[in-house]
């Protein structure tokens, strides 16, 4: 059998989120082809557990020692939202010790994890996106100007961020310094991005040995100014699936999760959030390591097509062997 080890922790505030979905991988991986070790990675170091037991890891091979015994990974199945597995820090270390891992690559990773860089990538190929503005730390900006190119209200965000930490959707001009100010602390990086007035779907995808696997479109419903942490996590949303749209643009928003995936060579699981305004779907952002919690919307999206999250977790392994 396989050691998996299943990362989780991180240093940004997602750590919460990452742990809850370690605890669905951990949970659901099959026992007859893997043997599972929890892996944490966060301020306090890095650690594998068996039972309660604590043993550190030598960050020289990613090994660690039990019993007199030293214990190596065949497979590394990172579950850090944020930094350092989404921003593709884990991945390149991965890449220098030649251990396999279930996501993205280091470069695409680092790419899709600043929302504004991807998107204006993205946008070369034709993929229709939000106008933004980018701010970085210590840099000045005008406000006046912002809000000139991109109206009324704007969404602020951590360009390298998630889970809607720091998100602030601003109603007047008198608000978006503060917006940024708060946007910053949970990033090196502030985007700026024009407010799209329409529906909110996400859409999961994934690639097995049989290429990509396009799982079924939801739709987000909330009474909050959009889909913030407590919509997500604190049960304020109603995540619909199938979303109850035309099935024209069912399949259209399919496509575009399958053709966005085929240009940024994504690998593992993914997910791509859309608004759309007035029948074309406007990507928001790609999520290269999604949520897999009880709460998150892979798991509900790969139920509907019968398929359980232990089958889901040995194909992507099995792709990536």
């Amino acid at each position: 059998m396989l050691n998996v080890a299943i990362i989780e922790g991180g240093y940004s505030h997602e750590e919460i989120i990452s742990r809850k979905s370690a605890l669905t991988i951990h949970k659901h991986i099959d026992r007859t082809k893997y043997t599972p070790y929890r892996v944490s990675i966060d301020d306090n170091g890095w650690f594998a557990f068996i039972d309660e037991q604590k043993f550190a890891i030598d960050k020289n091979d990613f090994s660690f020692i039990c019993d007199n015994q030293k214990i190596t990974f065949d497979f590394a199945f990172i579950i850090i939202h944020g930094t350092p597995g989404e921003d593709g820090k884990l991945q390149a270390y991965f890449d220098i010790i030649g251990l396999k891992y279930n996501t993205s690559s280091a470069l695409v990773s680092m790419l899709t994890f600043n929302k504004y860089f991807c998107n204006r990538f993205l946008k070369t190929f034709g993929i229709p996106v939000a106008e933004s503005f980018l701010v970085r730390k210590n840099e000045s900006y005008s406000s006046k100007e912002i809000i000139a190119n991109l109206g009324l209200p704007c969404f602020v965000k951590p360009a390298d961020g998630g889970s809607s930490f720091g998100v602030t959707k601003v109603e007047k001009e008198n608000q978006l310094d503060e917006a940024i100010e708060k946007a910053m602390k949970h990033g090196s990086q502030v985007i700026i991005e024009s407010f799209l007035k329409g529906r909110e779907v996400t859409n999961g995808i994934y690639r097995n040995n049989g290429g990509y696997k396009k799982l079924p479109v939801t739709e987000i419903v909330t009474q909050n100014s959009f889909f913030d942490f407590e919509a997500k996590y604190k049960g304020e949303s109603q995540e619909i699936t199938p979303a109850p749209i035309d099935k024209t643009l069912y399949k259209e928003i399919q496509e575009t999760t399958c053709n966005v995936a085929r240009i940024l060579d994504l690998k593992g699981i993914a997910r791509i959030d859309y608004i759309i305004v007035e029948n074309t779907p406007y990507l928001i952002e790609v999520n290269t390591i999604p949520g897999m919690s009880a709460e998150s919307l892979i798991p509900q999206q790969a139920e509907l097509e019968n398929i359980s999250i232990q089958e889901l977790i040995s194909e992507v392994i099995e792709v990536a062997i």
